[in-house]
């Protein structure tokens, strides 16, 4: 990985902040947590730093508060649970910064753990505020962004409070940028890129940034639907991004000159209705009858995509290829993630957000060698965008 880790500076006894992306869900009209994976996350960061007799100050924010206190959005119910999850009672401040929390982080002793109130109450966190900043850099010695998920976000606890004190990556972050830098700049091959997902537009700068890198490129989602509009075939109530077919039609002509492999579904599931009981049909990529929308690849795609997958050695994948959340529309994105779960010698790679809920509920994230923590972060790294949390941190 290019950049400094925590592994790479002597932490011990220091009073260190990290900055991690607590951002987890919870029951509706709860404050109990429904998926602590992020928790679980950063984990390995903190127990490392706790070992070595630091005073640890965490941060993150939660939901979007915009600048005001929200109190279904406080902190707390977090750093109970974090607590819970590292053993050590988690000492929790009501404010991100100010002399009450001054006077606490000076009374933590050496592998104590204290929580600052939600980021995201303060105005000035999402300015990138570079007064938030100071405040926040005053209360340590060391930074650690153990954040990937909210890297993307130039905000006063992600980027500007890294430009002020000595600044590393932690495991978690180390983690994310190590395989996403390995797929991009040295992938074993054959080397398969997985796209799914509503609009091509939402992965217009990926597609951009892979088309010379990979060897296949897998075609899935309502995204299909341009892709075969730029073919020529009628496709129905599939939406369609009119302003992306030529687009479409380019990387079509890029993959028949033999740049890579492009597959594009031959047979889909196609509905009278965007609802989970409408009435389906499984026809032809070239025949999609008037009055009806694409909702997932057919059975012989499927098939056909997994028999494409199996020699593979490295697989990125983004985006569901059908509307998963429902039965009748899930075979496809259910194919494909078993087999990337059942090939034992490749490296596969999974962007956050929606995929990452799939392979979860699937029980499948396990065999996969890294599902992102970061949707967006995961999404914009790879389409060669700079991340201002990580180009903030200093190369190794």
């Amino acid at each position: 990985m290019s950049k400094k880790s925590v592994r790479d500076v002597d932490v011990d006894g220091r009073t260190v902040l990290v900055r991690v992306d607590f951002n987890v869900p919870f029951r509706p009209g709860t404050n109990e947590i429904s998926d602590d994976g992020r928790i679980r996350a950063s984990l390995p960061t903190l127990h490392y730093l706790m070992q070595r007799s630091c005073k640890l100050v965490v941060c993150s924010h939660l939901g979007r508060p915009r600048g005001q206190v929200v109190e279904s959005l406080r902190i707390e119910p977090v750093s109970r649970r974090l607590g819970e999850l590292l053993g050590v009672s988690v000492r929790q401040c009501v404010e991100v910064t100010g002399p009450e929390v001054l006077d606490a982080v000076e009374r933590l002793k050496p592998g104590e753990v204290m929580m600052l109130e939600n980021t995201r109450f303060d105005p000035r966190e999402e300015t990138n505020s570079p007064d938030l900043a100071s405040e926040m850099a005053s209360l340590a010695t060391l930074y650690v962004n153990d954040a990937f998920g909210a890297a993307h976000r130039a905000h006063a606890s992600t980027e500007g409070v890294a430009r002020l004190l000595p600044s590393v990556a932690g495991l978690l972050m180390q983690r994310e940028l190590s395989f996403l830098e390995g797929i991009l700049d040295a992938p074993r091959r054959p080397f398969a890129a997985i796209l799914g997902g509503a609009k091509v537009s939402d992965k217009l700068g990926v597609l951009d940034n892979i088309a010379d890198k990979v060897d296949l490129l897998f075609i899935g989602g309502g995204m299909a639907a341009t892709f075969i509009k730029a073919q020529g075939f009628e496709v129905g109530e599939s939406v369609v991004e009119d302003d992306q077919v030529d687009f479409a039609r380019r990387l079509l002509t890029q993959a028949g000159g033999g740049g890579f492999d492009l597959l594009l579904p031959d047979d889909v599931i196609v509905a009278d209705d965007f609802a989970e009981d409408a009435n389906t049909l499984t026809v032809g990529s070239d025949a999609i009858p008037s009055g009806y929308r694409i909702m997932d690849i057919g059975v012989k795609s499927a098939e056909r995509y997994r028999d494409s997958l199996k020699a593979c050695r490295t697989v990125m994948w983004n985006g569901p290829l059908g509307v998963f959340e429902w039965e009748a529309f899930s075979h496809g994105t259910r194919a494909v993630a078993e087999m990337l779960a059942s090939l034992s010698d490749a490296t596969t790679v999974l962007g956050g957000g929606s995929t990452a809920e799939v392979v979860a509920a699937l029980g499948l994230a396990g065999r996969m060698t890294h599902v992102s923590s970061g949707g967006g972060a995961s999404l914009e790294f790879l389409e060669g965008r700079g991340l201002p949390g990580v180009d903030a941190l200093p190369d190794r």
